[in-house]
Protein backbone atom coordinates (compact mmCIF):
# COMPACT_ATOMS: atom_id res chain seq x y z
CA UNK A 1 0.00 0.00 0.00
CA UNK A 2 1.25 3.63 -1.07
CA UNK A 3 1.20 6.08 1.91
CA UNK A 4 2.83 9.90 1.41
CA UNK A 5 2.47 11.43 4.46
CA UNK A 6 3.88 14.92 4.69
CA UNK A 7 4.80 17.29 7.65
CA UNK A 8 6.56 20.49 9.20
CA UNK A 9 4.04 22.93 8.47
CA UNK A 10 2.94 25.33 11.12
CA UNK A 11 2.90 29.63 11.71
CA UNK A 12 5.73 31.70 10.74
CA UNK A 13 6.48 35.09 10.38
CA UNK A 14 6.89 36.58 7.02
CA UNK A 15 10.39 36.60 6.46
CA UNK A 16 10.90 33.36 8.25
CA UNK A 17 11.61 29.75 7.25
CA UNK A 18 10.36 26.35 7.58
CA UNK A 19 11.10 22.91 6.19
CA UNK A 20 8.32 20.43 4.76
CA UNK A 21 8.87 16.62 4.94
CA UNK A 22 7.70 14.05 2.67
CA UNK A 23 7.57 10.66 3.07
CA UNK A 24 6.67 7.94 0.87
CA UNK A 25 6.26 4.17 1.34
CA UNK A 26 5.37 1.21 -0.20
CA UNK A 27 6.99 2.60 -3.87
CA UNK A 28 9.82 4.25 -5.31
CA UNK A 29 9.41 7.85 -6.43
CA UNK A 30 10.37 8.62 -9.66
CA UNK A 31 9.12 12.49 -8.91
CA UNK A 32 8.34 13.97 -6.05
CA UNK A 33 6.46 17.15 -5.96
CA UNK A 34 5.06 20.10 -3.80
CA UNK A 35 1.79 21.69 -4.57
CA UNK A 36 0.41 24.46 -2.61
CA UNK A 37 -3.14 25.10 -2.50
CA UNK A 38 -4.36 28.89 -1.14
CA UNK A 39 -7.66 29.71 0.07
CA UNK A 40 -9.92 30.03 -2.62
CA UNK A 41 -7.22 29.44 -4.79
CA UNK A 42 -6.45 26.58 -7.69
CA UNK A 43 -4.10 23.81 -6.73
CA UNK A 44 -0.88 25.54 -8.05
CA UNK A 45 2.77 23.81 -8.85
CA UNK A 46 5.80 24.93 -6.26
CA UNK A 47 8.58 22.55 -7.07
CA UNK A 48 9.72 18.67 -7.60
CA UNK A 49 12.85 16.64 -7.97
CA UNK A 50 13.17 13.65 -10.69
CA UNK A 51 15.44 11.54 -11.51
CA UNK A 52 17.23 10.99 -14.50
CA UNK A 53 16.64 14.77 -15.72
CA UNK A 54 18.95 17.61 -15.42
CA UNK A 55 18.67 19.68 -13.45
CA UNK A 56 16.64 17.26 -11.27
CA UNK A 57 14.82 19.64 -9.65
CA UNK A 58 12.61 22.58 -10.78
CA UNK A 59 10.52 25.32 -9.39
CA UNK A 60 7.81 28.05 -10.02
CA UNK A 61 9.40 31.06 -10.43
CA UNK A 62 7.08 33.12 -7.27
CA UNK A 63 9.56 30.37 -4.94
CA UNK A 64 12.57 30.42 -7.02
CA UNK A 65 15.69 31.96 -4.58
CA UNK A 66 13.71 30.72 -1.38
CA UNK A 67 12.77 27.53 -1.53
CA UNK A 68 14.99 24.34 -2.13
CA UNK A 69 13.89 20.54 -2.53
CA UNK A 70 16.12 17.72 -1.60
CA UNK A 71 16.20 14.28 -1.71
CA UNK A 72 17.30 11.77 0.80
CA UNK A 73 17.33 8.86 -1.32
CA UNK A 74 18.10 6.46 2.30
CA UNK A 75 15.22 7.34 3.60
CA UNK A 76 12.72 7.58 0.69
CA UNK A 77 12.42 11.19 2.18
CA UNK A 78 11.78 14.62 0.44
CA UNK A 79 12.04 18.08 2.07
CA UNK A 80 11.48 21.53 0.97
CA UNK A 81 13.03 23.89 2.75
CA UNK A 82 11.25 27.25 2.45
CA UNK A 83 13.32 30.64 3.47
CA UNK A 84 12.24 34.09 3.40
CA UNK A 85 8.34 33.53 3.38
CA UNK A 86 5.56 35.53 2.07
CA UNK A 87 2.44 36.02 3.55
CA UNK A 88 1.52 34.84 -0.15
CA UNK A 89 3.50 31.87 0.76
CA UNK A 90 0.64 30.73 2.94
CA UNK A 91 -1.61 27.77 1.98
CA UNK A 92 -1.75 24.13 2.26
CA UNK A 93 1.14 22.50 0.96
CA UNK A 94 0.52 18.72 -0.79
CA UNK A 95 3.37 16.11 -1.70
CA UNK A 96 3.07 14.19 -4.25
CA UNK A 97 4.42 11.21 -6.14
CA UNK A 98 4.81 10.07 -9.48
CA UNK A 99 6.39 7.02 -11.41
CA UNK A 100 7.08 9.06 -14.33
CA UNK A 101 10.34 10.91 -14.48
CA UNK A 102 10.09 13.99 -16.23
CA UNK A 103 9.47 18.02 -15.77
CA UNK A 104 5.83 17.45 -14.57
CA UNK A 105 3.73 20.54 -12.89
CA UNK A 106 0.25 19.42 -13.15
CA UNK A 107 -1.85 17.64 -11.41
CA UNK A 108 -2.56 14.90 -13.03
CA UNK A 109 1.02 13.87 -13.99
CA UNK A 110 1.12 12.59 -9.82
CA UNK A 111 -0.22 9.11 -9.02
CA UNK A 112 -0.22 9.69 -4.95
CA UNK A 113 -1.21 12.39 -3.10
CA UNK A 114 -0.86 13.32 0.62
CA UNK A 115 -3.38 15.08 3.18
CA UNK A 116 -1.37 17.98 3.01
CA UNK A 117 0.26 20.18 5.68
CA UNK A 118 -0.95 23.83 6.68
CA UNK A 119 1.51 27.03 6.72
CA UNK A 120 0.69 30.35 7.38
CA UNK A 121 2.99 32.94 7.07
CA UNK A 122 1.95 36.15 9.68
CA UNK A 123 2.88 39.55 8.23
Amino acid sequence: QVQVVESGGGLVQAGGSLTLSCAASGLTASTVGWFRQGSGKEREFVAATSRNVSPNSYYVDSVKGRFNISRDNAKNTVLLQMGSLKPEDTAIYYCAVSRTTGILTRTSKYDYWGQGTRVTVSS
